[in-house]
């Protein structure tokens, strides 16, 4: 039988869980996509404490015109690159939360890493 989206989704996610922890000196770069927003968490699991986190639901990016594009997802990317920066936090763990390395979770990648985080 073949699998469905969201359990493939769901056991990539798990496979790559069981390999990605985020340390205080490296945290772990969470990135979760719904259908209409992206989110990012900069995360030490250790201590089970979010050092920064942003979306495109935040207040500096609310008056965009669509939340739903690369666009978008590049300057979550860039804001969660600041954030984490000011904090003190230059290295993290990338964590695709199971999605595939393409479109918005590239673009958000690739923006985080052009703003100065290392990973």
């Amino acid at each position: 039988m073949k699998a469905t989206r969201k359990q493939s989704t769901r056991r990539r996610h798990s496979r790559i869980r069981r390999r990605v922890k985020g340390t205080a000196e490296r945290p772990r770069l969470a990135v979760y996509r719904s259908n209409n927003h992206i989110y990012a968490q900069v995360i030490d699991d250790y201590k089970h404490h979010t050092l920064a986190a942003a979306s495109t639901l935040d207040a500096d990016l609310k008056g965009e015109d669509s939340s739903s594009t690369k666009d978008a997802s590049a300057q979550v990317g860039k804001l969660i690159a600041e954030r984490s920066l000011a904090k003190g936090v230059k290295q993290v763990v990338f964590d695709r939360g199971g999605k595939l390395y393409h479109g918005r979770v590239a673009a958000l990648a690739e923006a985080a890493r052009e703003a100065g985080l290392d990973f």
